[in-house]
């Protein structure tokens, strides 16, 4: 089995986050990049694969040269090799675009993307493959289990989850449950070493439209002090969440 571990390049959670020129442009100055969390779980589950059934895992990822540390990473986790579209990720469609692609010249069984990115969380990008590829797709998939060309998921809905049958190809939008928090690899000493000699091929896109752009960011409202009210002041408390936070 072939596995393509889609992969995003995002900024820690930990990162202090600021926009340039006029709010239009995210400042990278000072940003630690890492890879993305519902992309970490999905490659996990793919090292699975690769030790338990002998598939084996590609990552790619569309981005500069600026990404290829968070690729190596992948690769010290276990990915046998990487690809990277040397392309800016403009928007979702332009990303899908790129990716399928990919998939499209690679014979891929499984792609595997996390269901959204943690800088702009679109969740469109595995939908996207799915429907320019004629694909089988599940979003929010927490368990994956294949034996030959079938597939059983599981996938969270409102209210629940979900347990659903089909058949590879196959492109699944991953989250936290796919596997374990505690079971996510840390790349070791040999990891890290083995990286530096695994295959990363660098693509030039395909041509495709850019069919949004941004105009301007604008971080949250700083939250408002606090106000306390006596534990015996009803009358104040009601007064505040009615007139004020208007909330009753």
């Amino acid at each position: 089995m072939k596995i393509l571990v889609c992969i995003s390049h995002v900024p820690d959670t930990t990162s202090k986050i600021n926009f340039v020129n006029g709010d239009s442009e995210f400042d990278t100055n000072g940003v630690q990049y890492v890879i993305n969390p519902n992309d970490e779980f999905g490659l996990t589950r793919a090292i699975w694969f690769q030790e338990q059934q002998g598939a084996n895992v590609t990552v790619v990822n569309v981005g500069g040269p600026d990404t290829e540390p968070t690729l190596r990473k992948a690769l010290a986790i276990g990915a046998n090799e990487a690809i990277r579209v040397n392309a800016t990720p403009t928007d979702g469609f332009f990303v899908a675009k790129q990716l399928a692609e990919v998939i499209k010249n690679g014979g891929y069984d499984l792609v595997i993307a996390g269901k959204e990115s943690l800088d702009y969380n679109g969740g469109m990008v595995p939908g996207m493959i799915a429907g320019i590829l004629g694909f089988n797709f599940l979003n929010s998939c927490v368990s994956l289990t294949v034996e030959g060309t079938g597939v059983k998921a599981v996938r969270e809905i409102d209210g629940g989850k979900e347990t659903v049958a089909t058949s590879l190809p196959l492109i699944i939008g991953g989250q936290k449950g796919l596997v374990e928090e505690k079971d996510l690899r840390i790349p070791n000493m040999r990891g890290i070493m083995t990286a530096r000699t695994k295959a990363l091929t660098i693509l030039e896109p395909v041509d495709a439209n850019v069919n949004t752009t941004a105009v301007k960011f604008e971080k949250p409202a700083p939250k408002s002090a606090v106000k306390l009210v006596a534990a015996d002041n009803l009358d104040e408390l009601i007064n505040l969440l009615h007139n004020e936070a208007k909330v009753i």
